[in-house]
């Protein structure tokens, strides 16, 4: 199974602007700029969807491993990515996850089994440690 996504940049850092679409539609030209990645102006980032991502995927993988035993009603994530300066270069430096789940007659003691094994084996958390492969063309 593959997904798909694609960017486009157009201009210099500061002033110019760009543009993504998934393959689903589910995002079609969707805008993004330096202010919307540096200066908090409204629009997304890089940094936003891999936090989207990475709190999507910890709640779809947690609610597979604990209804393995017992019923799930519902679990909530949120991801909160660092982006900071590390040598003089942008760096995610970490992602904090805070993950509330109702799942009656579960034990804390498996829950937090459940949540610690899980923040290591979803998918996207493993992404963010897998090497990244290139082809750059001149055009």
């Amino acid at each position: 199974m593959k997904r798909n996504a694609s960017a486009q940049w157009k201009g210099d850092l500061k002033q110019g602007s760009g543009s993504f679409k998934t393959q689903s539609g589910a995002f079609l030209n969707m805008p993004f700029s330096f202010a919307t990645r540096f200066e908090n102006q409204n629009g997304t980032n890089p940094e936003e969807l891999i936090a989207a991502a990475l709190a999507s995927c910890y709640s779809m993988a947690l609610s597979a491993a604990l209804s393995a035993v017992q019923k799930v009603e519902e679990i909530s994530t949120d991801a909160s990515l660092s982006l900071d300066q590390v040598e003089g270069q942008w760096t995610i430096t970490g992602i904090h996850l805070e993950t509330k789940a109702k799942v009656p007659g579960l034990s804390d003691d498996k829950f937090q089994e459940a949540a610690k094994k899980t923040k290591e084996s979803c998918p996207v958390s493993r992404a963010l440690k897998v090497p990244i492969t290139l082809k750059a063309y001149l055009t």
